[in-house]
């Protein structure tokens, strides 16, 4: 559980960062060593935090179309970064758990770690988010019990999965499970596969 419980710790303290300067522009100061799992870690919740807040800069009703468009598209490269991240820590776990003895009647899970790991960088921004709005002085009571709701569910959320992701490592270095990681195959970012990039007619 050590390592989950780092990584949330890790998320939470990243994203209490980010917050600090509260910029989509601003640059992380990234204090792990270069190829480090935490150095991965930091990183990517960086990245669905800045995603985040363009997600919400977009949804503005007065926003000007080429602000939207521009908007977009830094959507789409940070979705790519945010794909290819996932893969590296995924590759980190390969490599850690290389040498592990697969038993007879093996399973395989239906995500790999690094992709469940996702899910938990994202929950820690939802439940700083309803948090927000829970300790909002400008809302309703009614508002405030909805988002305090919202949040124990959200809490639990994250208990429960950080719980699976753990058993999910301990039975992947016990050989009870294995890991098979499938690359990713986006066919619109490719100017190969994408009909409008190659010009099909």
């Amino acid at each position: 559980m050590d390592f989950v419980e780092n990584s949330n710790k890790l998320f939470d303290e990243a994203i209490v960062l980010y917050h600090e300067c509260d910029d989509v522009d601003a640059q992380v100061s990234n204090p792990y060593p270069d190829g480090s799992i935490e150095n991965a870690l930091l990183t990517k919740v960086w990245i669905d935090t800045v995603q985040w807040h363009l997600e919400d800069i977009i949804r503005d009703p007065n926003i000007k179309p080429e602000r939207a468009l521009e908007i977009k598209h830094r959507i789409d490269r940070s979705n790519q970064d945010r794909t290819d991240l996932v893969e590296r820590i995924d590759d980190y776990f390969l490599e850690k758990y290389s040498n592990v003895q697969v038993q007879q009647g093996a399973t395989i899970n239906t995500e790999s770690p690094a992709w469940a790991i996702d899910r938990l960088s994202i929950l820690a921004l939802k439940i700083y988010h309803m948090r927000e709005q829970v300790e909002r002085t400008d809302a309703s009571q009614e508002h405030i019990a909805r988002c305090r709701a919202k949040l124990d569910v959200l809490l639990e959320q994250r208990r429960d999965l950080s719980t699976a992701i753990a058993q999910l490592l301990d039975d992947i270095a016990a050989g009870r499970k294995y890991m098979k990681v499938y690359k990713q195959m986006k066919m619109y970012n490719d100017p190969s596969t994408n009909p409008v990039l190659y010009g099909k007619k």
